[in-house]
């Protein structure tokens, strides 16, 4: 009986971590869909991935694209992309990036994303910063 009891408690006890694991994993897959499709060219689904903010700000595929390609190349194109820690703050999770870009220079993104109503995780925002710089 205190078996099954301790087993319950436990349970409680981490299923909001299981869950907020489950969230950063969504956040994660959202941010790899998009690299994913700036690597294939794909404005369409790349754009698919930006909040409603981001899109009211580039409110095109292309428009966005082009503004991926020529303010954040190291996101664009690259030789590698890890990600690193993670932080939930309610609705909203920021994800840190390690990025080799296509000339061998390290960079930290600092990706946003907020759940939406419908519960799917979107990209607010992306801060990238040349490894070693300060802030």
């Amino acid at each position: 009986m205190r078996i099954a009891a301790l087993l319950i408690v436990l349970s409680i006890a981490c299923g909001p971590i299981s869950a907020r694991a489950d969230d950063v994993a969504t956040a994660q897959g959202v941010i790899r869909a998009q690299e994913q499709a700036f690597a294939h060219d794909d404005a369409a689904a790349a754009y698919s991935q930006a909040a409603p903010a981001i899109k009211e700000i580039f409110p095109a595929p292309d428009i966005f694209m082009s503004m991926v390609q020529r303010g954040y190349a190291p996101v664009y194109r690259h030789k590698s992309f890890e990600f690193g820690e993670s932080k939930i703050e309610g609705s909203s999770i920021a994800q840190r990036v390690q990025i080799i870009d296509a000339n061998g220079e390290a960079w930290e993104a600092l990706y946003t994303l907020e759940q939406q109503a419908d519960g799917s995780y979107k990209i607010t925002g992306c801060s990238l910063l040349k490894a070693g710089q300060a802030v």
